[in-house]
C-alpha cells in the first residue's frame, strides 16, 4: 500500500487546465521527482497537496486517510511538510528563532502558562530546543544558530527552509527545487543531506527539480508533466531515454 496516492486530479483556471487526470502512488522511504518545463503544472500539483489549490475532480490520501478537505493549517499536523522555491524565511529573525516556529504545531501550552513560564511552559520549550539542536547538528547549521536570516548568503538560508520543515518531523516531505540557486558545492552537499533525510531519519521525499542532473543522482522514481498531463513515470533511466520526455523537457 502507498504511503501517499494522488488520484485523478484535475485543476482548472477558467478555461484552462493545469492538471489534467494526474494518478500516482508513492511508498514509504522513496525519494519522488516531478520534473517538466515551465508551466507543466508542478507547483500546482504541490499546491494541491498542500491544500492551498482545491481541485476541481479527484482525491489525495495520506496513509489511507482521504486528505482531499482537510484544511492548509492541519496538514503539517498530518507530517507533511514544505519548502518553497521562494523562500519564506522571518527575516529579522534569528535561524534558532526561525527553527523554533517549525515546532509550533505541537504546541500545548497557553499564553497564561507562557507569561508565567509554568513548568509545563518549561518543558515544552525544552522539548522544543532539543529537536531544533538536533537539526541545526544535522544540516551543519551551527555556526549560523544566532544569526540573523536577513544577514545570511542565499544557499544557507535554504538549507535553513529545510531545517524549519525538519523541525516539524514530518513523514513526508516536499521540497520545490531546493537546489535552485545554489553553487556546484551545495547542490552536492544537499544531495547527501537528501540521501540522509531519506535514509537515516526514514523521510519519504516529493522533489520539484530542474537540474537533471542532480536529479538522476538522487530520485528512486521520476514523474514527468508536460502540460497538466502525465508524459512519463519510471526509474531515472527510463526517463532519461525516453523520447517523450526528451522532446518535451530537454528540448531535443
Amino acid at each position: 500500500m502507498s504511503l501517499f496516492e494522488v488520484k485523478n486530479i484535475t485543476v482548472a483556471f477558467g478555461g484552462v487546465k493545469a492538471l489534467n487526470d494526474v494518478s500516482f502512488g508513492i511508498d514509504k522511504g522513496e525519494i519522488f521527482t516531478i520534473i517538466g518545463p515551465n508551466g507543466a503544472g508542478k507547483s500546482t500539483l504541490f499546491n494541491v497537496i498542500s491544500r492551498i489549490y482545491e481541485p476541481s475532480k479527484g482525491e489525495i490520501y495520506f496513509e489511507n486517510q482521504n486528505i482531499s478537505k482537510t484544511k492548509p493549517h492541519n496538514i503539517s499536523k498530518l507530517g507533511i511538510a514544505r519548502t518553497f522555491q521562494n523562500l519564506e524565511l522571518f527575516e529579522n529573525a534569528t535561524v534558532l528563532q526561525n527553527l523554533l516556529l517549525g515546532r509550533h504545531i505541537y504546541k500545548k501550552t497557553n499564553i497564561l502558562s507562557e507569561v508565567f513560564f509554568t513548568p509545563s511552559a518549561r518543558k515544552q520549550e525544552h522539548e522544543y530546543r532539543l529537536k531544533v539542536e538536533e537539526v541545526i547538528d544535522f544540516l551543519d547549521l551551527q555556526h549560523y544558530r544566532d544569526t540573523l536570516i536577513n544577514g545570511l548568503p542565499y544557499g544557507v538560508r535554504k538549507n535553513v527552509e529545510l531545517a524549519r520543515a525538519l523541525c516539524t518531523d514530518p513523514k513526508l516531505l516536499l521540497l520545490d527545487e531546493p537546489s535552485s540557486g545554489l553553487t556546484n558545492e551545495e547542490t552536492i552537499d544537499l544531495g547527501f543531506w537528501i540521501k540522509d533525510i531519506q535514509s537515516l531519519l526514514g523521510i519519504t521525499i516529493i522533489m520539484i527539480e530542474h537540474d537533471m542532473s542532480f536529479v538522476n543522482k538522487v530520485s528512486d522514481r521520476i514523474l514527468a508533466l508536460n502540460y497538466g498531463k502525465i508524459l512519463a513515470s519510471g526509474l531515472p533511466e527510463e526517463i532519461k531515454n525516453n523520447e517523450d520526455v526528451k522532446q518535451a523537457y530537454m528540448g531535443e
